[in-house]
């Protein structure tokens, strides 16, 4: 089947083709099935006929291969066997956890009781960072060679050149924000050379754990990668205030527990976070096909949002610059206003915290 089929395929998923996808595998169902949040993937809770209830994912086509959806399950069945608190991949009865339908790869997560975290202290960080230690400890022990790699060829300057040649970027603006971006790729070209990569979430933000009688359960293994052991840091406690600074202290006290951590690598959580500035450009232009994108950010590709985009990139390679100066523990002080988990996370929905983990209905909880 080609591409463009599972595509379309993909866009037009209902609750009966979900159901129909999880009884082929094996499994009787109940006729209960609604959407969770996810913008890239689709998501499902699904009750089986024993009253079990489960979560069907299914992956938007042409993200990743399949090898490389493997290697995110071998990776949650290796932090599952370490007793790590995460959302397992559940086996199809045939002891497979990958299968196809109509061009989709789908699979089935145990489904975590609690609640998505709207914000934590300094106890709850601290707990995080054993958690995230743990996780890491684990990813170190294998190598990942198709998932990517955090590095400034792949994720920024080849997102670059995209959006530059697609002509993306209101023409007021992309000189500004090209110039931006490539000052970020090579602060990224200096500082990640030489530091540790190894299998890591890629994208630990409270929208991607679970709550539950004050333990925390990591949710969303979708964005693996082999990178830096900061980038599982600094979207836990993302501001450059003075709070978020102590936030990060106490992540790291818990961290440095069960593994040790390079403090100097604290550096690159600026140009990090100028990676995820244009990555989330490139995933929103490239998804705009979906309706579900046109509805949740309508203001995408406006002269305001474009505008928006290059100060803020602008000003990460400002706080570099800053930094290499005269440093100050890996993110430079300002007074500016904290900003809002909103603007912070693309796919950050208001709602969370206020809902079950169930997150109904469908918006938000993956990103590129």
């Amino acid at each position: 089947m080609s591409h463009i089929t599972g595509v379309d395929s993909f866009l037009s998923l209902t609750p009966d083709r979900v159901l129909e996808a999880v009884e082929a595998s094996g499994l009787a169902c109940r006729a209960s099935c609604h959407p969770l949040n996810s913008f890239e993937n689709r998501v499902y809770a699904v009750t089986l006929e024993d009253g079990r209830q489960i979560v069907a994912k299914f992956y938007r086509p042409g993200r990743w291969t399949q090898e490389q959806i493997l290697e995110e399950h071998r990776f949650l069945e290796d932090l599952v066997l370490a007793e790590v608190p995460v959302s397992p991949v559940l086996p199809f009865p045939d002891g497979t956890t990958l299968r196809a339908i109509e061009g989709i790869w789908y699979c089935l997560h145990a489904r975590l009781p609690g609640r998505t975290p709207q914000e934590i202290d300094a106890a709850e960080a601290e707990r995080l960072g054993m958690v995230v230690a743990r996780i890491h400890l684990i990813g170190a022990l294998r190598e990942a060679p198709t998932r990517l790699r955090v590095e400034a060829e792949a994720l920024v300057r080849a997102e670059l050149r995209w959006l530059d040649g697609a002509g993306i970027v209101a023409d007021a603006y992309a000189a500004r924000f090209l110039d931006a971006g490539l000052a970020v790729a090579a602060v990224l070209d200096r500082r990640l050379h030489g530091v540790e990569m190894h299998r890591i979430h890629g994208d630990f933000h409270l929208g991607n754990l679970v709550s539950s009688e004050g333990a925390f359960s990591v949710l969303d293994f979708d964005d693996m990668v082999m990178g830096p052991a900061v980038q599982d840091l600094w979207l836990i406690a993302p501001g450059r205030d003075p709070y978020d600074r102590r936030l990060r202290e106490a992540f790291l006290e818990g961290y440095e527990q069960f593994r040790a951590f390079d403090r100097t690598s604290l550096e690159l959580i600026e140009p990090l976070r100028g990676l995820r500035m244009i990555r989330y450009a490139a995933w929103l232009a490239r998804r705009w096909h979906d309706p579900l994108f046109q509805t949740t950010w309508p203001h995408f590709g406006t002269q305001d949002y474009w505008r928006d985009e290059t100060e803020a990139l602008e000003e990460v390679v400002r706080s570099v610059a800053r930094l290499e100066e005269g440093g100050n523990g890996g993110v430079p002080v300002v007074e500016d206003p904290p900003l809002t988990n909103r603007e912070l996370f693309w796919d950050w929905d208001d709602a969370q915290g206020t809902v079950p983990v169930d997150k109904e209905p469908a918006s938000g909880n993956t990103s590129p």
